[in-house]
């Protein structure tokens, strides 16, 4: 493998990581600043009122995802697994 190639391919896993994982950091960013904004407005300073509904929406958000995190696994895996028969 040159080093070009293995350039490509973090580039590639980095790509990767940022597509499965982008639209939960973006559903807890979301929520945490509605929670947020609700705890300023309503002087409520509850710890667990940030956690509970970030973990659902996350969880939600998660389950409508997981066709298509596990379709760019598995083209990422197909593209690994040609590079490793290549040589």
């Amino acid at each position: 493998m040159t080093p070009f190639a293995a350039i490509e391919l973090a580039k590639a896993a980095m790509i990767l990581v940022l597509t499965i994982v982008g639209p939960m950091l973006l559903t807890s960013l979301v929520v945490g600043v509605v929670i947020g904004l609700f705890q300023a407005l309503t002087q409520v300073q509850e710890m667990t009122l940030t956690f509970v509904p970030k973990l659902l929406a996350i969880g939600i958000v998660m389950l409508l995802c997981l066709p298509m995190i596990g379709h760019a696994l598995a083209n990422f895996m197909s593209v690994i697994s040609d590079h490793i028969v290549r040589g």
